[in-house]
């Protein structure tokens, strides 16, 4: 394309040119960002997920064994 033509091209065409030989370029950033929101999305609920287990866990120790209702001990004998 010469000087001239490209003078004679209507701008909203070299700008949509444009956008089209860097559209791999946006294309790739976006699908960083996603994947960096979603990688600290898991992050967190895996965190909230450990944190409730922890507590669970100290809690149940602190109250001891619990009977289920409708489960029978096993009785040793001898």
């Amino acid at each position: 394309m010469t000087l001239q033509q490209l003078q004679r091209t209507p701008r909203r065409l070299v700008v949509a040119g444009r956008r089209m030989a860097a559209w791999h370029v946006t294309s790739q950033q976006q699908a960083r960002r996603n994947a960096l929101v979603a990688s600290t999305a898991l992050t967190q609920r895996r965190r909230e997920l450990l944190e409730v287990e922890d507590f669970l866990a100290q809690h149940a120790a602190r109250r001891g064994p619990v009977a289920v209702p409708g489960q029978r001990v096993a009785s040793r004998s001898a």
